[in-house]
């Protein structure tokens, strides 16, 4: 078998938040096709900024290196890509495009075996998979409306939810600058977690997205508050993800439960995390850090060190699923994350919809990741900067 094609679309999903909120947020998809007839797909996903055309690009710009390939043969494949650009830099923008790569050959793979792609990595050690709740409360800005927001997603069933109640940091995401909050944005977060607290109970988990916002102090002031207050299961990324160092002062000074890894990209960096013991949980990105193969590695590392992993999803449905085969096989799985906004994104472009069932995802035991792309839908939602530029 060979490979014949890879493509790359970029989309514009309707994630039924409002254009000013999404802005710049797209999905990318990878398909491979073969000269026996088999279809991959994968997703290569970035936000925001526009970060799908950039990862869709860098899709386009592998097609050569792949073209001719037996992606029977995944971890040479993924070596290719991976010192295709090491003079650019192999973590980060390449690592994300091998992810798409990656997720299609997995899929690819499991087509032509005839079993799911978590039979193919080692079977299950669980029916189905546990799922934490990113439920946003996008709109909340009082302590009673993030409360009613939490109350109905326990109702459907969620007995975890993340948020970031810190409404004041909203125009420094991915835009660090000094890490500090007012007084008055301190108190305004912490009352809506109190509120949360008290309207669910204490047998439903809280986990708080910090979203790498603040500085050391400022980390610890909130962490601290948040746990001794509403007895948070996990502050995540309370810095920004470049100094391990800043980390470790954190993690010293800290009581909340740490999580990070959403952005350090392939197991290289998530090794000094492991050994430093700076973090309680980490979260890889699937479609970031290197796709099905690295998540695999990254969650069997961590088991060494008796390490939950919590895979990172805040895009589309092949991270879902793709996310969620890696999580049917390692024993140190905490919860697969995925944001309840989006349910009917996701499904807008598959073929079938996603099987959640309450606080689970059910696989199944269809071929490959078991769901395959709605062409027809992917076409009708093209990015129209994307289409400009297959014409160019």
């Amino acid at each position: 078998m060979k490979i014949t094609d890879v493509n790359a679309y970029v989309v514009v999903p309707d994630y039924g938040l409002g254009e000013s909120v999404t802005h710049g947020w797209q999905w990318t998809f990878v398909t491979i096709d073969t000269d026996e007839g088999l279809q991959g797909w994968g997703e290569a996903s970035n936000v925001p900024r526009n970060g799908s055309l950039l990862t869709g690009n860098g899709i386009r710009a592998v097609r050569e290196a792949l073209v001719g390939e037996d992606p029977r043969t995944i971890e040479k494949l993924w070596h290719k890509l991976f010192r295709r650009y090491t003079y650019l830099g192999s973590r980060g923008f390449t690592s994300a495009v091998i992810s798409g790569i990656d997720i299609a050959l997995w899929d690819l793979l499991g087509k032509a075996l005839g079993c799911p792609v978590y039979d193919l990595l080692g079977g299950p050690v669980r029916d189905s998979v546990p799922v934490y709740a990113n439920a946003w409360f996008a709109g909340c800005r009082q302590p009673d409306e993030f409360a009613a927001a939490a109350t109905a997603t326990v109702a459907e069933g969620h007995d975890a939810i993340k948020f970031d109640p810190f409404l004041e940091m909203e125009p420094f995401h991915t835009a660090y600058l000094d890490g500090q909050i007012s007084a008055a944005g301190e108190e305004a977060g912490c009352n809506a977690v109190a509120a949360v607290r008290n309207a669910v109970g204490p047998g439903v988990e809280i986990l708080i997205d910090a979203h790498g916002h603040y500085n050391v102090p400022t980390a610890v002031r909130l962490g601290n508050r948040l746990y001794d207050e509403s007895q948070i299961r996990w502050f995540e990324e309370p810095l920004p993800p470049e100094s391990f160092v800043a980390l470790r002062n954190v993690r010293e000074q800290i009581r909340a439960p740490i999580c990070v890894g959403e952005r350090l990209f392939t197991r290289y960096e998530f090794v000094p995390v492991l050994e430093q013991r700076l973090a309680d949980y980490l979260m890889p990105d699937v479609v970031w850090t290197g796709g099905i193969s690295e998540l695999k590695k990254i969650a069997t590392l961590a088991e060494s060190y008796y390490v939950p992993i919590s895979p990172h999803n805040a895009q589309g449905p092949g991270q879902i699923l793709a996310g969620a085969h890696v999580s049917m096989t390692v024993p140190n799985l905490y919860r697969l994350e995925h944001a309840i906004s989006c349910k009917n994104a996701y499904d807008s472009f598959l073929q079938t919809p996603l099987a959640w069932c309450g606080n689970t995802l059910e696989l199944g035991d269809r071929p490959g990741l078991g769901v395959d792309l709605d062409m027809a839908a992917i076409h009708a939602s093209l990015d129209p900067q994307w289409q400009i530029q297959q014409t160019l």
